[in-house]
């Protein structure tokens, strides 16, 4: 128990983005996450049950590693840093680096997580975080997928990071959709064309929140949805999002 570590709850936001104390609970964090990121707002709101908001931290949440963790994909999709600290300095990983493997991280015996530094989206990105779980309150999620889309002039992906959790044994990105988007036109033919390569990220096992099927149709399905709210829907999209659901 480590709340009377005053020096690791403190939160502060500015133009280029929030740095977030590994202390800081997710009650504390909520209004300036809601204020400056309402994605991720809205997911702290997900978070276990106004209990455990109140005690546990986003800090804990890197830290314990867990591959169905709701913070780190978010995080890892908004290109989050994470500072390491110990009796002999600092140093700063990309977050998506500190997972390496199940149960496995990126720190040293003597390191402790210190912080997080979360960019603020650019203007005019598209940024969303879907927590799908069996019960909307105080449930562990069965995955979690976070989107941030960069569009050019030409309405063509200039920058696409995807992260999901609860597919791999890691928070982990979807680089070969990543890679299948990267400088095509924002359309549904786009996105239609690249669903299948989630297969070549993700090959996720089936356990008592949910089956590999299922967590494989809904991370395609995400992006589906991810499509629909950034680029509009037609009508004939909009028959296809009541078609799958």
């Amino acid at each position: 128990f480590i709340n009377h570590l005053t020096e690791l709850q403190s939160i502060t936001a500015d133009e280029t983005g929030i740095s977030i104390g590994a202390g800081v609970s997710y009650s504390q964090a909520f209004d300036v996450l809601r204020d400056e990121i309402p994605s991720l707002g809205r997911l702290i709101d997900r978070i276990g049950g106004q209990q455990v908001r109140n005690m546990g931290t986003i800090g804990g949440n890197i830290a314990n590693g867990s591959p169905i963790g709701d913070t780190p994909p978010p995080l890892i999709a908004l290109g989050a840093e994470l500072t390491l600290r110990s009796h002999s300095g600092r140093r700063t990983i990309p977050l998506e680096d500190y997972f390496l493997a199940y149960g496995k991280q990126d720190r040293l015996p003597t390191e402790f997580v210190e912080k997080v530094f979360v960019p603020r989206p650019a203007e005019g990105s598209h940024f969303a975080v879907y927590k799908i779980s069996k019960r909307r309150d105080e449930d562990i999620s069965a995955l979690c997928g976070a989107f941030h889309l960069v569009l050019d002039a030409d309405g063509k992906v200039a920058n696409i990071r995807i992260a999901f959790g609860g597919m791999a044994a890691t928070p982990k990105r979807a680089k070969h959709v990543e890679d299948a988007l990267l400088g095509e036109v924002w359309s549904w033919a786009t996105v239609s064309g690249v669903r299948d390569a989630f297969a070549e990220d993700y090959q996720p096992l089936t356990d008592w929140r949910a089956t590999a099927d299922y967590r494989s149709l809904t991370a395609k399905n995400l992006l589906t949805r991810f499509f629909l709210e950034t680029a509009g829907a037609p009508a004939e999209l909009r028959r296809f999002e009541l078609e799958e659901a």
